[in-house]
């Protein structure tokens, strides 16, 4: 009720004191006029659209009561205004009809503003209206206008100062024909108008059901019903061609503008422009992305450029400006003593300015030189003023245009608000999403996807002090859209560049050795004259034909694919950063982060891991096709400014690990469960053994077939490829995890060793006796289990022995140089050195996959404990002398000591074999003759000497040559 009063109570005094409006002269005073009309006349309709409005205050008066023990006041007089104004503008068509002189004047002002500012796009074309270099003599010329504050007013302002402004003063549309045809004008323009937000105002029946009840309105209804059907017509198409005609006009300003950023001060038609692009996105349409960004485009350039046009401005409004105003104020007939005061310190301020204060970054404020002149304007423009705007049009002329000067030096933020502020989107979020989607899944206009996120800068500045308690709702509905459009746009990326992942990945994999075979067989054939397979068959097209382009026009897939990439690369990379309510987004965060999670799926996918058949892809198949994904990536790097390596360093460090950072199982831990699992389980079932001389484990014949070939998992190939994926974080748990399986080996070897205590502390001090070591040996119990255990503990460590070898060999190659210094650090540790310090030593070299003399790993497993041949006998050796080393270690033996023991007590025994003539007994005898040499062989800590000097090596010799014969019989 106060707003009404205060409204009604200055309406009335503006039309006593016959004020005189001109949007040309009076600029401030006529556009705050029209404002105020429109905003009355807006408020009291959207007060009428609330259903509940006579409950609402009824409550009200009722709270009002409780709280003060008396009813509102002005409660009645609210209760009838909400009566009377049941249908808004029918009342106010009443109310303003002493009010009609002055609307009618201002607004049959805007006569040469706005039929300039509502052309088409032809018009637009032919004008070379918004073009800098249609003519390169005058592209340094300053922009210049009698009506320059007008240029950039909004032409939807103006189209409801138009049509509600005539609808309250409609009596004048029959008695001037310029108000008629700038009604007429504005009625073609469009449907529909926007009256706050998303509330809207449908033109043409609100005015038809407001005119239809007046007599002698029929002609002015026929107007409404031609302008209507001109507007369903021909408005759409003219705001399309506008549209087409914006999009290369501002692609071209924005182009010129990057590369002379100068431009910006002489030509402020930016702002002129940015105002025509805001109405467009008023009609939605699947262009507004391009517009959206270039209006970025040529907001950044005015942001990052403020100071040159403020070093332009500061010395337009000092030297130029200053000097016109001063010889108009010196002209004037009439210049009252207030009036004179006020012009001479506009002179003076303007005089006063300088660059230097720009280079110093002095901060403007012309905000009192502007509210002084909004004060003359009301003071010249009433009907006794001494000194009347009226009658001095180019005084009025000119001020205007000094203080659009004025704001272009000190409020350039506050004119991109006003001229590009776009945050009505913020309540049509739906359709906005809509767009976003639209632009992503059009390849020409993802590259202006960005534009979603940006224009979530704009939502802020919908918000009002008044209405503090609606600020966090907008913040969070900007977080979550620009949130979800950064999102998205990753996504979009990251699936394109898996496509592209899996495209290489399927050609690298046609360059594997497997595929060459069909080739060879080929050529065999050929070479030979043999004809194989059936006539007709196609032939196999050889890796590298997708790259043989006969025609230029021919595009694969995969240029689609690159091409789809680039152009929403170039809109990820954009803006280093964005600031939304005071949140900073980084859209190329975005990427990385989704990259790095679909590298770690997809890494543990190509593994192809099958838990029910326990099959798994080889691990030179998986490297290829990591380094076929890794080579995508790296050319990521090319498109968007990430950091490609912090991705790589993150996922394959945490594919080195048992489990990933969200708990989910990687490489090293599938492929540790399948070699251990599956491979080493076969072994031990006697279904694959380890040659020595291969380095690797070979499948037997059997009459249950195996379903991979073990030799294509365990050659040294393989194995390097494996210590590649794994590196030595993964091969070291892989180590641990063998280390694990040969503890629970040697639990229960010690439990056989506590059954045969007593007769092993007799056969120990009765090694030098045979007869009685005879009878002790038949003593013992569970020999065949001792055997078997230390044979699985053989393969393991036979198995463990080529994973270092490997990883040895792959960091040889990366990091020569430290393994070369780790490797001399340890050949030359001093054998009195402490054992503590000699088991880091250990330690470090094992990491690095060098053989050592006490297995570390060994030892921590068997520490935590405190409580080939086609049997695989040969890697008994291996076992024997590694287990006797850790445990030695363990219980602070010497280790030397304890094997010369271990030797004298078997040399002793295997000589007792060779004097016995039972067949039971001396079977396999040469074997176990080689096993033992193979001992002392393997042992860091006996020598050949020393076995000579208590077990013959003539037996030795013949134990070679018996067995030699004998491989050769069985082959036979």
């Amino acid at each position: 009720m106060e707003f009404k009063d205060h409204v009604c109570e200055l309406l009335n005094t503006i039309d006593v004191c016959q004020v005189f409006f001109d949007i040309t002269v009076n600029f401030d005073l006529t556009k705050n006029y029209l404002d105020l009309i429109i905003t009355y006349t807006t408020l009291m309709i959207l007060l009428s659209r609330i259903e509940e409005r006579k409950a609402i205050i009824g409550l009200y008066n009722y709270a009002h009561e409780m709280t003060h023990g008396a009813s509102d006041r002005e409660y009645p007089r609210l209760g009838q205004m909400i009566v009377d104004y049941e249908n808004p503008l029918k009342k106010m068509m009443e109310e303003f009809v002493p009010h009609s002189k002055s609307l009618s004047d201002a607004l049959i002002s805007l006569q040469m503003v706005y039929p300039r500012r509502n052309l088409s796009a032809d018009q637009w074309r032919n004008a070379q209206l918004l073009s800098l270099i249609s003519a390169p003599s005058t592209m340094l010329n300053p922009a210049q206008s009698d009506t320059m504050p007008c240029e950039y007013l909004s032409l939807d302002a103006m189209e409801k100062w138009i049509i509600f402004g005539f609808i309250l003063c409609h009596g004048v549309l029959n008695s001037d024909a310029t108000a008629l045809n700038l009604w007429k004008l504005a009625l073609q323009s469009s449907s529909c108008l926007a009256l706050f937000r998303d509330e809207v105002f449908h033109i043409h029946k609100a005015a038809e059901d407001l005119f239809v009840n007046i007599r002698g309105y029929n002609k002015r209804i026929n107007d409404i019903r031609e302008c209507k059907e001109a507007a369903v017509s021909h408005a759409g198409s003219m705001h399309r061609e506008r549209r087409k005609f914006l999009r290369s006009a501002l692609k071209e300003l924005a182009t010129v503008l990057s590369d002379q950023p100068g431009l910006l001060g002489p030509k402020t038609l930016i702002f002129f422009i940015l105002r025509v692009c805001k109405l467009s996105f008023v009609f939605l349409h699947r262009h507004i992305a391009e517009l959206i960004f270039y209006m970025e485009e040529l907001r950044a350039h005015v942001r990052k450029y403020g100071p040159v046009m403020q070093r332009y401005y500061v010395q337009y409004l000092s030297g130029f400006d200053a000097v016109v105003l001063n010889e108009l104020v010196q002209n004037l007939s009439v210049c009252p003593e207030d009036e004179s005061i006020i012009m001479s310190s506009f002179v003076n301020t303007m005089t006063s300015l300088s660059v230097k204060q720009v280079e110093d970054g002095e901060v403007f404020d012309f905000r009192g030189m502007r509210l002084d002149w909004f004060r003359l304007q009301a003071y010249t423009s009433v009907s006794k003023a001494s000194l009347g705007l009226a009658d001095h049009r180019e005084l009025g002329k000119m001020m205007n245009t000094i203080i659009f000067h004025t704001k272009m030096v000190d409020s350039l933020v506050e004119m991109l608000v006003e001229t590009s502020d776009l945050s009505i989107f913020c309540f049509y979020s739906r359709a906005f999403e809509k767009m976003f989607q639209q632009c992503l899944e059009l390849p020409s206009q993802s590259r202006y996807s960005i534009a979603f996120p940006l224009l979530c800068t704009h939502f802020m500045s919908c918000t009002h002090e008044l209405c503090p308690e609606e600020r966090h709702h907008i913040g969070d509905r900007s977080l979550s859209l620009c949130n979800m459009f950064l999102d998205e746009m990753a996504k979009q990326a990251r699936n394109l560049i898996t496509d592209i992942c899996t495209e290489q990945c399927t050609l690298s994999d046609q360059l594997l050795p497997k595929h060459c075979a069909k080739t060879i067989s080929q050529a065999v054939n050929k070479k030979s004259k043999k004809q194989t397979g059936k006539k007709g068959e196609p032939e196999r097209e050889k890796p590298g034909v997708e790259s043989m382009r006969k025609n230029r026009l021919v595009v694969t897939n995969l240029d689609k694919l690159h091409t789809a990439l680039s152009e929403l690369c170039f809109s990820i990379n954009y803006v280093p950063n964005m600031v939304v309510w005071e949140h900073t987004f980084t859209p190329r965060e975005y990427l990385t982060s989704h990259l790095e999670i679909r590298f770690t799926k997809s890494i543990v996918g190509m593994t192809m891991y099958n838990q029910a058949t326990q099959e798994i892809a080889k691990p030179s198949e998986l490297l290829t096709s990591v380094r076929a994904y890794m080579t995508v990536l790296q050319s990521i790097e090319n498109y968007v400014q990430i950091d490609i390596t912090r991705v790589f360093n993150n996922v394959l460090l945490q594919q080195t690990q048992h489990l990933d950072s969200h708990g989910e199982p990687t490489i090293t831990s599938l492929y540790t469960n399948w070699y251990l699992e599956t491979l080493l389980r076969q072994v031990s079932n006697g279904h694959i053994a380890y040659f020595p001389a291969m380095k690797a484990f070979v499948n037997l014949p059997t009459e249950n077939e195996l379903t991979f070939n073990a030799e294509e998992y365990s050659d040294i190939s393989e194995m390097r490829a494996l210590s590649e994926l794994l590196g030595p974080y993964g091969m070291k748990f892989l180590s641990e995890s063998l280390m694990w399986h040969i503890s629970s080996q040697v639990a229960e070897l010690k439990k056989l060793v506590v059954e045969n205590v007593e007769v092993l502390t007799q056969m120990r001090t009765s090694f030098d006796k045979p007869d009685q070591m005879a009878a002790l040996f038949k003593r013992l119990s569970s020999v065949d289990s001792v055997l078997k255990r230390m044979t699985i503990i053989g393969v393991i460590l036979s198995f463990r022995s080529l994973a270092q070898e490997a990883l040895r060999d792959v960091l040889s190659y990366h990091i020569p140089f430290l393994v070369s210094s780790i490797e001399d650090f340890k050949d030359h540790i001093p054998r009195e050195t402490d054992m503590k310090v000699a088991m880091n030593v250990y330690e470090l070299s094992s990491a690095a996959g060098l053989p050592c003399e006490i297995d570390p790993a060994l030892v921590v497993a068997l520490s935590s404990q405190k409580s080939g041949h086609c049997n695989n006998i040969h890697c008994l050796a291996k076992a024997i002398n590694q287990i006797a080393a850790a445990l030695f270690t363990i219980h602070k033996g010497s280790i030397e000591d304890r094997l010369k023991e271990f030797l004298a007590l078997a040399s002793s025994s295997l000589l007792k074999i060779g004097q016995e003539t039972d067949k039971t007994t001396t079977r396999n005898r040469e074997s176990v003759y080689l096993l033992l040499d193979m001992i002392v062989q393997e042992s860091p800590f006996l020598t050949m000497d020393l076995l000579e000097s208590c077990f013959p090596y003539v037996l030795l010799r013949n134990a070679y040559h018996a067995v030699y014969k004998q491989s050769i019989t069985s082959s036979a």
